[in-house]
């Protein structure tokens, strides 16, 4: 499955070229039922940053409920798109090549040509069985969302994955040929008689009472179009899709509006891609069966899915139990940091003052700090605009959308948006937690001015508090860092804390 690659001018074995460019660069390509997807990956393994992403829709599933084959358009269609996934990975100086294929190849009568022809182009592709497919999808959820409990559910183009997690494990798994573009076909049949055979599939889980109340995290395309249409009707203030939530009852909501809409209106949903919108309407009929039949406690949408099951199932234990948000700001926060990144002594200098915070908040805190200095470079006027931009809307998984709201206001904050709550902010997040992000900003943004980013000055010095007062106690040979604009900050904190600032000598 794994390959190393060489920039060649034919298609041959992929052999060592030698890493020129820091961490390895691994290129998957997804072979699926309705779209040919690759995706180029660097950086740390436990959340590698994605180089380069790009799909092309094959549709190699469209034909198969009528003719058991892929058709001759599709074919094509899917030849040229590996071709050019290749040679764009010889360009990009691609380490390692992985590549799979699922249901429309394994079920189609012609699988194997393509197969053949893949390999001609220079492609080892690992056709995965269903229930393989089931549990890379549910690690690729776990990896993304490492609390998930509940059903895991991947829609694909040629057939649907059901698998059952909790504790970080693949309990359960199953596969149905019940992709959205069979769907379509088996719709034409009746609908009655559709409802009966999907009940027929599930009844085979045995999760009638086993799945009531779970939550159901929604894997694939269509499905994440579905997440984008609803996010647009509700009126949802953040554009981001991993970890958004909606009730059960949306689904069958979902269902409705797309009898109500036409092509044209659906291109007006930002993000909604334009392919997607033929599937959309029999991608909702089945989550709504779906979320009904197993008692679903809320739908969650995972951007993370078999590709990143595959990266995920390839790491240490040690490596996976590592917090995926720590350890992406930590990443991004090194690398645009001004001195030798000192986030965790950040984190740890304002640590005390926050001991109260709720536990899941003091993640989010850490979180922050981790970004303290990420946005230095930009225009003075916009670093609490940049400082935001990167809190709100970065590539960050295992964090939630009030989590966000948090982590952009201390970084707001930190970075000199002052005590106000960003434009637009505070929807999602309570008062309480957006006012505590506020005061972590303002501890934050006192650390960097006393050390200048540096390390010494914040392990030679102390803030806690003490009865009413904010004391900052500062080694004597630093004592001269107590300087005007530092005394200042120590103010605006103090005060919003509720608080009177002491600085003392040690």
């Amino acid at each position: 499955m794994s390959k190393v690659l060489a920039k060649k001018d034919h298609p041959s074995p992929f052999v060592p070229t030698g890493n020129k460019h820091g961490s390895p660069r691994t290129a998957i390509v997804d072979i699926g039922s309705n779209s040919i997807r690759l995706v180029v990956y660097q950086g740390p393994v436990r959340v590698p940053a994605i180089l380069f992403n790009e799909k092309v829709m094959a549709g190699l599933g469209k034909e198969l409920s009528t003719t058991g084959a892929i058709g001759k358009e599709a074919m094509a269609l899917a030849v040229r798109g590996l071709k050019r996934f290749h040679r764009l990975c010889l360009e990009m100086e691609v380490d390692y090549v992985k590549s799979f294929a699922t249901a429309a190849v394994r079920d189609a009568s012609n699988g194997k040509e393509l197969l053949k022809a893949a390999r001609s182009i220079g492609y080892d592709v690992q056709v995965l069985q269903g229930e393989e497919e089931a549990e890379l999808a549910a690690l690729g959820v776990i990896s993304g969302i490492p609390d998930a409990r509940g059903i895991v559910g991947d829609l694909g183009g040629g057939s649907l994955e059901l698998a059952l997690v909790e504790g970080g494990e693949v309990l359960e798994r199953f596969s149905f040929p019940l992709g959205v573009l069979r769907v379509a076909d088996l719709r034409t049949k009746g609908q009655d008689k559709l409802k009966r055979q999907v009940r027929k599939m599930l009844k085979k889980t045995g999760w009638e009472k086993q799945a009531q109340a779970l939550p159901f995290y929604l894997v694939g395309g269509s499905w994440r179009s579905l997440a984008r249409l609803d996010m647009f009707d509700s009126h949802y203030p953040l554009p981001v899709i991993h970890n958004y939530e909606m009730e059960p009852r949306r689904a069958q909501r979902l269902v409705s509006r797309l009898a109500q809409l036409n092509r044209d209106k659906l291109k007006n949903v930002p993000g909604l891609s334009s392919s997607r919108i033929p599937t959309l309407k029999d991608a909702a009929w089945l989550l709504s069966m779906l979320v009904r039949y197993l008692g679903s406690s809320k739908m969650v949408v995972s951007a993370y899915g078999v590709r990143e099951g595959l990266l995920f199932q390839n790491i240490s234990k040690q490596e996976a139990a590592r917090d995926p948000l720590l350890l992406g700001t930590e990443e991004v926060g090194a690398a645009q940091s001004r001195f030798p990144a000192n986030s965790k002594l950040l984190g740890k200098w304002i640590a005390e003052i926050f001991s109260d915070d709720p536990a899941d908040w003091h993640r989010i805190r850490q979180a922050a700090c981790n970004l303290g200095d990420v946005a230095w470079r930009a225009n003075p006027n916009f670093r609490a605009e940049r400082g935001l931009e990167i809190g709100l809307h970065g590539n960050w998984v295992g964090i939630s959308g009030p989590e966000r709201e948090m982590l952009g206001q201390a970084l707001y904050t930190s970075f000199g948006g002052g005590t106000r709550v960003f434009p637009g902010g505070g929807k999602l997040a309570d008062e309480a937690a957006t006012q505590r992000a506020i005061s972590w900003g303002l501890a934050m943004r006192l650390g960097q001015r006393l050390s200048g980013g540096t390390r010494n000055p914040l392990e030679q010095t102390h803030i806690r508090k003490t009865g009413k007062k904010l004391e900052l106690t500062i080694k004597s040979d630093l004592i001269h860092l107590y300087g005007d604009a530092v005394a200042k900050r120590h103010g605006h904190l103090a005060n919003m804390l509720g608080l009177e600032p002491l600085m003392t000598a040690d």
